[in-house]
């Protein structure tokens, strides 16, 4: 039985607690988190996960698990890698470390990360659901033998949309690390890679030539929409980040030389149902998409009614409404690919090595995001066969997680 810690109590760290109810042979041991912890520790225990604790240090937190989850807020985690590290060296015994998506802000962070787990020798998982999405895994597989004779998926488009993130440090760019591209566009250009890449290639098996990119501040940069982030904190008139991001990616297969192409999108300004992913993958003669706002239920509630909602998230994360034709997704772990993902993990961390998405993994995402936002600055597509644009990559830091987006976002200042 894999026992879990994780550090940080909120959204996702609950989201990940209910998908663990669908894992085998693990127990939530026990969660580390300034605000929220208990609450987390009360939901696990009603939920059959095991007696979780509330600890009060990460390293007390390693002392108690085999495997830690970071699932604290992009600022805050270079500091709790440091402390698990601590930890491992003064003796926990830890079966291995997984991260939340992105694994850092940028790549003087990711590096960090890296150069860490390396140290510790401790197994890595870098949690990337879209990749474990089981339409698209089950896609794949059914069109393996069509692949083969014709030849891999040669465009993928690849989005994720909502109305915005819950917390204000998501909206700060010198917290977050940038806006929509560094918050979702590491989900749409890493399961957009993934679509391209033949079966049986690992993930990172294609190799980047080049990255365009475009970013706006289309809607949280206007009134009432900049009002109602300074009610958060978060002032765009001074620090603004972008809402609207297009990412084009060429790949280039390195044992027959064949070039595909990726685009991700996403926006915070999806005033719809709720939280979209949409996925479309285009081959020779086959193609395969993914729609999660698609499904055999759905809900009504009528304005009479609408009063006694309390959640307007009751049945779709990032839900925008409360009342009228309402998207039912019954098991959104399991659609999103969460489950699959800890899967993966807790069978790769019992056997002794890396998940299929570890550090270094989530370092090569960093380094196309970086690019993206690069390209954006400097309005031109970004070479990354050039070894000088790739050491400049790595000290760099974007204009907008600097908090100087004004100076490069339409709509901004």
């Amino acid at each position: 039985m894999l026992k879990i810690g994780m550090v940080g109590a909120g959204f996702v760290a609950t989201f990940h607690a209910k998908s663990l109810c669908s894992v085998r042979d693990v127990r939530f041991t026990g969660v580390c988190a300034p605000e929220g912890a208990q609450k987390l520790a009360r939901y696990a225990r009603n939920e059959g996960l095991g007696n979780t604790r509330v600890f009060s240090t990460v390293e007390q937190l390693c002392e108690a698990v085999d495997v830690v989850a970071i699932f604290a807020p992009n600022f805050a985690r270079l500091e709790i890698m440091r402390d698990i590290a601590r930890a491992v060296e003064n003796g926990a015994k830890l079966k291995g470390i997984i991260c939340e998506k992105p694994l850092a802000r940028n790549l003087q962070e990711a590096d960090i990360f890296v150069r860490i787990a390396k140290a510790l020798h401790v197994p890595t998982a870098y949690f990337e659901n879209q990749l474990h999405m089981p339409g698209i895994v089950e896609a794949r597989s059914q069109l393996a033998s069509v692949e083969q004779s014709m030849g891999a998926v040669h465009l993928t488009r690849s989005a994720e949309e909502h109305g915005g993130p819950h917390e204000p440090w998501f909206w700060d760019p010198t917290r977050q690390g940038g806006g929509v591209c560094c918050d979702m566009g590491c989900h749409s250009i890493a399961v957009g890679m993934y679509m391209l890449t033949p079966v049986g290639k690992p993930p990172d098996y294609l190799q980047p030539i080049s990255v365009t990119a475009e970013m706006a501040l289309l809607k949280w940069g206007k009134e009432p929409w900049i009002s109602k982030l300074r009610e958060r904190g978060v002032d765009y008139s001074q620090t603004p980040a972008e809402d609207y991001s297009l990412v084009t990616i060429e790949f280039r297969d390195p044992e027959t030389g064949v070039v595909s192409i990726a685009q991700a999108t996403n926006s915070w300004m999806y005033d719809a149902p709720g939280l979209r992913l949409l996925m479309e993958a285009i081959g020779p003669g086959y193609s395969y998409s993914i729609n999660s706002l698609q499904s055999p239920g759905a809900m009504f509630i009528s304005d009479t009614a609408a009063s006694a909602v309390a959640d307007s998230e009751l049945a779709l994360e990032k839900a925008q409404a409360t009342r009228g034709a309402l998207i039912l997704q019954h098991n959104e772990p399991s659609l999103y690919g969460y489950i699959d993902e800890w899967r993966d993990a807790a069978a790769a961390f019992e056997k002794g090595h890396d998940a299929l998405l570890n550090f270094e993994y989530g370092r090569s995402i960093t380094t196309l995001i970086m690019a993206a936002y690069m390209a954006h600055e400097k309005k031109r597509t970004i070479d990354l066969t050039d070894g000088k644009t790739l050491h400049e990559l790595e000290k760099y830091v974007p204009l907008i997680q600097q908090g100087k987006g004004a100076k490069v976002l339409l709509g901004a200042g």
